[in-house]
């Protein structure tokens, strides 16, 4: 299978229970291709015991703080994502 998602920045952020010590949500902004060309996305995938599961979307458990701390990472990454395209913007 051939990759079509290429993150620039992430974090990993770690699941609350009922998941299993050492699942994560990876939150990522980064380039995926869209048909003929790459678009800048935010993404998130879950992480059970250090791999990437492609097939299993992210859920977070009612009564933990686990889907504001994903929000909050994606805040954080498209801001620096933002700042990283301005800086590169300005003039001289």
């Amino acid at each position: 299978m051939s990759k079509t998602f290429f993150p620039e920045l992430y974090e990993l952020i770690p699941a609350s229970e009922p998941y299993l010590s050492g699942t994560e949500y990876k939150v990522s902004v980064g380039l995926e291709k869209w048909d003929d060309k790459y678009v800048p996305v935010t993404k998130v995938q879950m992480v059970f015991d250090g791999t990437i599961s492609g097939a299993k979307s992210p859920s977070y458990p009612l009564g933990t703080e686990d889907h504001l701390k994903v929000a909050l990472a994606i805040d954080r990454l498209v801001a620096k994502k933002m700042g990283n395209l301005n800086e590169g913007n300005q003039e001289e």
